[in-house]
């Protein structure tokens, strides 16, 4: 649907009708009704905003409009007079006589918010049309250096910021907005249950360490195998979307409150192996009975029950093996359209590839550097954590000192300059339970001794975070249902780390 009027003001060439989806008489009354009384902004300012404006005038008089009233100033004809006295472009549509006709033709405040979403669909659908232009000019184009997949996940992308804010780039920020979310995400934390700026891991000590997992922040879980970093990142991940709770706000917006939707790609394990050990977390019954069937009335009666709790969680998996950055990205946007995302876990980045032929023969670091940096544009473009794995190498193994650190990522020098806080696992009974000595000696009596201190707990080490110090956080850990959990206060004091 076009809108186009007689009195259309807006860009065409002479003696052509401008077929431009916008409607002139909506710009004029939304503005003659914000020059009538300046509270009607303060109802509109949430839908529109004056690049949404078709004509230019139009854009540059809802902008002054804005900034006399976000600066507690009056902002009506009288006042606009002095500042568009000399401005050519009003001149040429009737000079500032065209301000009393904007307020003489003003509609009722009330009807203010319809007309600006009529103006914001229209700008949309401009928005749209620019856009399929591009995409078009760029699938004809002979000498393109993306291929046809590379295309479809671009044009993915801007479609996708496109319907998620309106408009396919943000620009600038000026500081006093940037300020304005600052202080609103450190009051939000003040008010929330465990003063947390981020969404809850539920693992007290491990929240009160870094806040919680922040928005837009990239964050790397890295452990040697069977230091247990799937097991922690589903923990984790499991705890997000069983707290999920969502709410309306004044404006009729659905908002997460609680928790979270989270997005769990598994390179390596399949969907199944994963339900599995949630299942286990969340029933009692160890993951390795369950798969063996290995359990009797009372324990089947109890997975059953478990698995009716946890089976409408907004927990989703994608289990594709090899899949790109490009085509993760793109799934994780398609997610968020669709049903919403608050959380992505990737397990893990080594297994993660560029998408890209020429990558897969290229220096590897190279290749895990395109990665990194997709995984923060993306949790950046999301407004959501990404919780991504990462290996570490063999040097761990051949220190006396088995505790990682971050010169002990693969690759680790595009993985810590983009991350945006870094965690190792560690378990030390893991390296001391493969060395025990012979039975009967005093070396073994001093092994168990040291392996009862050490039985059931973990560290995670936070070797790297932006927001906050770094430091190590002790858990629990029940191998059996591979899962991590709260050390309780003397357990914590007693931890022999």
């Amino acid at each position: 649907m076009v809108f186009t009027s007689d009195n259309d003001v807006g860009p065409s060439s002479e003696g052509v009708l401008d077929t431009t989806p916008h409607s002139a008489e909506a710009e004029q009354a939304l503005l003659g009704a914000l020059l009538y009384d300046n509270e009607v902004y303060h109802r509109v300012s949430g839908i529109v905003q004056a690049k949404h404006f078709y004509n230019p005038i139009h854009v540059r008089i809802f902008d002054s409009i804005s900034v006399l009233i976000e600066h507690g100033k009056l902002a009506d004809a009288i006042v606009l007079k002095n500042r568009f006295s000399q401005d050519e472009t009003l001149i040429d549509i009737g000079g500032v006589e065209y301000l009393a006709l904007l307020l003489d033709s003003a509609p009722p405040g009330v009807t203010a918010p319809e007309y600006a979403k009529l103006i914001f669909d229209l700008a949309m659908r401009r928005e749209l049309i620019r856009l399929g232009e591009e995409i078009k000019n760029g699938a004809k184009d002979p000498d393109s250096d993306m291929d046809a997949r590379q295309q479809i996940t671009q044009a993915e992308s801007q479609l996708f910021n496109l319907a998620e804010i309106g408009g396919t780039q943000s620009g600038f920020v000026s500081f006093e907005t940037a300020l304005i979310h600052s202080i609103e995400m450190a009051s939000a934390a003040f008010s929330r249950d465990g003063n947390l700026s981020g969404t809850s891991t539920g693992l007290v000590d491990l929240d009160r360490q870094l806040g919680g997992m922040h928005r837009s922040d990239l964050i790397i879980l890295a452990g040697r195998p069977s230091m247990g970093k799937t097991s922690l990142a589903t923990n984790i991940a499991f705890n997000i979307a069983k707290k999920f709770r969502r709410e309306r706000d004044e404006n009729g917006v659905e908002k997460t409150v609680d928790g979270g939707v989270v997005g769990f790609f598994s390179l390596e394990m399949s969907s199944e192996q994963l339900a599995t050990r949630l299942l286990a977390e969340h029933s009692g019954v160890p993951s390795h009975r369950i798969r063996r069937g290995d359990i009797n009335t009372e324990q089947y009666e109890h997975i059953r029950d478990s698995a009716d709790e946890i089976s409408r969680i907004p927990l989703h998996i994608d289990d594709t093996g090899g899949i790109s950055i490009g085509a993760l990205s793109a799934r994780a946007r398609r997610l968020k359209r669709m049903v919403g995302l608050d959380m992505i876990v990737v397990d893990y980045l080594q297994l993660l590839t560029g998408g890209n032929a020429m990558n897969n023969q290229a220096n590897r670091v190279q290749e895990v550097s395109m990665i990194t940096q997709g995984l923060k544009a993306l949790a950046k473009e999301l407004d959501i954590p990404v919780l991504a794995l990462a290996q570490l190498s063999r040097q761990v193994e051949q220190r006396d000192d088995k505790r990682p650190q971050l010169s002990d990522l693969r690759e680790s020098g595009s993985i810590e300059q983009d991350a945006d806080v870094v965690m190792f696992v560690f378990r030390e009974e893991y390296y001391l339970a493969r060395a025990e000595p012979s039975e009967g000696t005093d070396e073994h009596i001093q092994w168990q001794e040291e392996m009862e201190k050490l039985y059931g707990k973990a560290e995670v080490i936070i070797g790297k975070q932006r927001h906050g110090p770094i430091g190590t956080v002790k858990l629990s850990f029940n191998a059996d249902l591979t899962k991590f959990g709260n050390l309780a206060p003397e357990e914590y004091e007693g931890a022999a780390f």
